[in-house]
């Protein structure tokens, strides 16, 4: 007989508990923690299979859940209990009037249904609030009476919308102005649009935009599905309207400093843009440039990463717009960090965009000699744009705090943005047979060949 062991939180709890040890079957009490401290340390020490959980739950969140499952636990909280939150976020209700021989049974079924999950998971796989079964529950929901609920499935959220990561390697490659750019095209051509910035290194979408009053929309949506209440009105709530052209882009902003980048755990991160996704019909992110997986190997792995906003990101989109900068510094760049967003993002597709193009930094043929370089080293993608450099107007935005759409909507950097959001819009093409561009020799080429053999 396999023993399941069971740790319990709350004096709830006891006669349950009490009752399932008089059975003498497979699921046995190890532990009654006298507050979620305690639990918590049990789980992380994986001294049980299960938590039985009544006084206390309603101090857990997303996060805390997390922990107990990476534990190796599962979850179950008692009917009363803040139950209806805690279902949304995968939890198992064991219900008011369960006799100990139900509760040791939800309990076995429980530790199964765990035990048959995948255990290969991602930054975002173990997600807060599983995109399936999320219940939003809106704030004051707990005076409301829920007997109408009792026995009612969590309705499902189905993603229907797009989600575009805008990438691009260390050294300003332009990821911001192109993101803000992006989603206000999008808006012009028809798509309900939404811009979140995810940057926990320079988050700037707000200033770019000239939103003073910058409230860190991005960390309340995070808090708000750490919790188990995010739902579509209360996402649309947190983001800020911002007019564009005769065209709304709902935006949630970055962290107000850097500092906070704890705040965007990967699982908060997952179900925001899942939830996003579910109400809206494009997603633009501008996401962090680092992309290394170095900080799973610490002491404490349940510690928040500040990469993992990036890579959930990666890992949730649909379309990866990778930008690089067109000189001989943000060309290798590019061409060096692709096979790792790719790897970050195998579902996606990858749309190459090199920006800032200029004669001074690339030489007489900018585009040939990137193209050459391009044929020459690179393995993946070909280049799919070139954004042309226009520093006065791209200055004149700025100043402005608007987009190209409002301050220059004839210039060529524009229609670049425009072609961008067309493509991104458009189903990929077919691969088809390219043939080799004439490798000319030109100066740009062999200065991206050489730093590219070093």
């Amino acid at each position: 007989m396999t023993v399941l062991p069971v740790m319990a939180l709350g004096v709830s709890t006891w006669p349950l508990v009490d009752g399932i040890e008089r059975l003498h079957g497979p699921v046995t009490v190890v532990r009654r923690c006298l507050d979620l401290t305690e639990l918590l340390a049990a789980a992380r020490a994986g001294l049980g299979r299960a938590a039985l959980v009544a006084e206390g739950a309603e101090d857990l969140t997303a996060s805390l859940l997390e922990q107990i499952r990476l534990g190796g636990a599962a979850l179950l909280v008692m009917e009363g209990h803040d139950h209806r939150r805690l279902a949304g976020l995968g939890a198992v209700v064991v219900p008011e009037r369960a006799d100990p021989q139900d509760a040791a049974r939800l309990v076995e079924e429980a530790v199964a249904a765990a035990s048959a999950a995948p255990s290969a998971v991602g930054y975002s796989d173990v997600v807060a609030a599983d995109p399936a079964r999320e219940t939003a529950v809106p704030a004051g929901a707990a005076a409301q009476d829920d007997s109408d609920l009792d026995g009612a499935e969590p309705p499902s959220v189905r993603r229907t919308g797009r989600i575009v990561a805008v990438w691009g390697p260390t050294g300003a490659p332009g990821r911001t102005t192109v993101a803000i750019n992006l989603a206000a095209e999008l808006a012009l051509l028809g798509e309900d649009t939404a811009l979140v910035d995810a940057d926990t290194y320079g988050p700037s979408v707000a200033a770019a935009l000239g939103m003073l009053d910058e409230a860190a929309g991005l960390a309340q949506a995070c808090r708000l599905a750490d919790q188990g209440r995010l739902d579509g009105a209360a996402l649309r709530r947190t983001a800020a309207d911002v007019a564009v052209a005769g065209r709304t882009v709902r935006v949630l902003t970055g962290l107000t400093r850097q500092d906070r980048w704890p705040e965007l755990r990967s699982s908060a991160v997952a179900a925001v843009l899942e939830r996003s996704a579910h109400e809206f019909g494009t997603t633009v992110v501008d996401c962090g440039f680092a992309l290394e997986t170095d900080e799973e190997f610490t002491v404490d792995t349940m510690a928040p990463r500040r990469h993992a906003a990036a890579l959930t990101v990666l890992e949730r989109a649909d379309v990866v717009v990778a930008v690089g900068a067109a000189d001989t510094i943000g060309v290798p760049r590019l061409l060096k960090g692709l096979p790792e967003v790719a790897a970050s993002a195998p579902g996606a597709r990858l749309v190459v965009a090199v920006n800032k193009l200029r004669r001074s930094a690339a030489g007489r043929s900018p585009e040939l000699g990137i193209r050459e370089a391009w044929a020459r080293f690179g393995s993946g993608p070909a280049v799919e744009l070139f954004v042309p450099w226009d520093p006065e107007a791209l200055d004149e935005a700025l100043l402005a705090g608007a987009v190209l759409a409002e301050t220059a909507a004839g210039s060529p950097v524009r229609a670049a943005f425009r072609t961008l959001a067309e493509r991104v819009l458009s189903p990929p093409e077919a691969p088809g047979e390219e043939a080799d561009p004439p490798v000319r020799g030109t100066r740009l080429g062999g200065r991206i060949g050489a730093w590219l053999r070093r």
